[in-house]
Formats: structure tokens, sequence, C-alpha cells
């Protein structure tokens, strides 16, 4: 099989695992990794890790996950694991737009962080859930996939956790420089438990998109000098973070998409308006891009590329939104203007993002996930003829 193609990480999860994480989602009255309040589901987590992993190398994928399986949200599960947070059930999940593009989509509700002292890294579970994964894969390339520092940064700027006569942290310059102490903590016990590759998965850039309909930072009365300031912030605690990992000896990968959950999208923005910004500067060895339609805009973005030639680049010209199998022409033409661009040995094919980013997945069997990635499989050993 071709090690040109590459999965973003998540896989859907079988009805007995679901089973358990269906309770997880209504109830804050438990702790995260949550076994000790189900009788079974570490067990069914670790089978079902197990199992996934077999069918991932009969697919002939070239570099292993666990699926996610050990997740409920792509980005939450990681938090919850710091020291310092608390998880509750917030008065309304995510907003997402609904297939119709004009209704509004609400995520799962247990998505509320409550920081109650300073963050920490150390002796997270997902060192455990890599060290179970390592086990099963027995030599085999693996990815950890845990949120970017920028993702959790915006993300906890914006709640009431800042600034508050009882915040932990009183402005986002100290949360930041707890989040960059906490993230560092943890790369550095991934790194110690044999770790290669952390792929920090994000979804805010397109904020900073002015063609971007769905941000806060578009339209009038926007102070455009604030707007470059924070996205300056994000590109810097990345960087912290790239830069300690690849001192570590780390490969540093990233993922980057427009919102996914039950096959629904968060919003737009072309990457040619945020180029400058996070493809050119930012220190990633890897990226996986979302070109699955038109909201990514012109691939002419990966210009900003062409000086970084030790950059691979990770095309998501595939759909893990559909359940039908995509375009296989599209692709392909897609794929020859990228080589127009990029030289064709740095360039990779994916799916736009994973398959069950949140517990629920997208809207598809897991038979015509597994048709999907062999036909992704099948174009990149075409395409790179391998």
């Amino acid at each position: 099989m071709s090690k040109r193609f590459q999965t973003v990480g998540s896989l859907l999860r079988p009805s007995a695992l679901l089973q358990y994480k269906k309770q997880i989602e209504r109830r804050d009255d438990i702790v995260y990794p949550f076994y000790a309040d189900f009788a079974g589901y570490e067990e069914c987590e670790a089978q079902a890790t197990k199992d996934v992993v077999e069918k991932e190398i009969q697919h002939g994928l070239a570099v292993l996950t666990d699926g996610e399986y050990s997740k409920s949200m792509w980005h939450l599960d990681f938090v919850w694991g710091l020291k310092g947070v608390v998880r509750y059930i917030a008065e309304h999940g995510y907003f997402f737009r609904d297939k119709d593009e004009t209704q509004k989509y609400e995520t799962r509700r247990d998505i509320g962080l409550r920081i109650i002292e300073p963050l920490g890294g150390k002796n997270h579970h997902f060192i455990a859930i890599f060290q179970r994964l390592k086990s099963i894969v027995d030599g085999g390339k693996t990815k950890l996939c845990v949120p970017s520092p920028s993702h959790i940064f915006g993300e906890l700027s914006w709640s009431d956790n800042i600034g508050g006569k009882d915040s932990v942290y009183a402005s986002p310059q100290e949360l930041k420089t707890g989040l960059v102490k906490a993230y560092k903590e943890f790369i550095e016990e991934y790194a110690a438990a044999g770790g290669k590759i952390l792929q920090l998965d994000d979804c805010l850039w397109e904020i900073f998109a002015d063609d971007n309909p769905n941000s806060p930072y578009t339209g009038e009365n926007i102070n455009q000098d604030t707007v470059r300031a924070l996205a300056a912030e994000f590109i810097d605690i990345n960087n912290t973070i790239i830069d300690f990992g690849h001192s570590l000896g780390l490969a540093m990968w990233t993922h980057n998409c427009r919102g996914n959950y039950d096959s629904r999208n968060m919003g737009g923005g072309s990457y040619v308006k945020i180029a400058e910004l996070f493809l050119k500067q930012l220190k990633y060895d890897r990226f996986f891009l979302e070109w699955d339609d038109d909201r990514a805009g012109s691939l002419d973005a990966l210009a900003a590329f062409k000086d970084k030639q030790e950059t691979e680049i990770v095309l998501g010209l595939l759909s893990s939104k559909t359940n039908t199998l995509d375009d296989e022409s599209r692709v392909i033409h897609m794929l020859d203007e990228a080589s127009k661009i990029i030289p064709k040995d740095r360039l990779l094919l994916s799916h736009q993002c994973g398959f069950a980013s949140c517990d629920g997945g997208n809207e598809l069997s897991e038979d015509e996930q597994w048709a999907k990635i062999d036909q992704g499989q099948r174009i990149a050993s075409s395409y790179w003829s391998e």
C-alpha cells in the first residue's frame, strides 16, 4: 500500500464502545478518564483499540493511531487530562453549520472547562494511551494527536476563566505561560515514553481569514491590529511548543480543518488569506490541510511553502464527511495543480479530517469508511507509482 496516503487520525467507534461514550456525554459527576465510573469501559476500549489497529494494518496504513478511541472529543479530552482542569456540562454546545448552510447545529454540551489551579501536564492519561498503542503495534510507526496549544489558548481565553477575582490566571499572558509549561511537561514525558511523532490539531486559523463569513473577526468595526496581534500570539505559542518538541527529537505535525462534527462544518475562510501567517510562519514538519471543497479556496496558498524545503504537505482532497467514494478525476486534477507549485515528492494525500473527530462520528458506516480509505490508497499508489 502507499506511504503517500495518510489518515488524519480518528476512526468510527464500534457500537459496544459507543454505549459507554453516550453515557459519559451526559454526566459531569465523573472524573476523566472515567474508567472507575463504568464497569467494563476500560476493557471495552482496550479491545476495540486492538481491533481497529489490526484493521489499520490490514488496510495498509503507514502511520497508525488508536483510532482516537480513547477520546470523546478531538481536543477536550487532552484538556480534561491536564492538572488543574474541571469538566462540566455547559448551557449549550458548540454551534456548527447545518447541512442547509443556514441553520445552526448544536453539538454535545459537555464542553465546559473550569481552571481551578495552575495547569500541569505531568502524568497525563494520554501517555498510558500511547503506551498501549505502542504495545499493540509492536514496532510499527505511530503518532499521537493532541490539540494545538493555540487552539486551547483561544478557547480558554474566550471563556470566563481569565481575570475574575477567583481566577487562577489574571490575564491571557499568564494563561499562555501556564499552558506552555503544561504542554512542555506532557511532551517531555511523551518523548521519554518513546514517542516519535506528535500531531497538533487546530481549527481556529480560519477565524483570521477576512473572507470567512463565520468569523467574529470579519465585518465592519473590527480592529485589525488587535486581530493581527492575536494571530501572532497563536503562532508564537505553537512555535514555542514545536521548537521544544524538535529539541527532544520529535517530528512535529499539524492538522487544520474548518470543523468536523456529524458530517457538518463550522465555517469557511481560505488558506490564501492566512498563508503568510500560518502556513509560512509555523515550523511544523508536516501540514495536513483541508481541501475537500471550495471553502479552502485556491491551491495558490501552497506557494507559502516554496522556501520551506523540508516541509511536507498532506492534501486533504478526499472527504470523510460523505458516505460515497470521492471523484477521483477531481483529486488527480488537484494533485497535478498542486505539483506545479510544490514538488510532487513533498506532497501526500488524505481525507480532509478524521472520520470521528468526536464519538458520534460522521454519517457513514464502518464499511463505507474503510472503502474510502482503500480508495485513497489506490489513488496514491497510482499517482506516485508506488
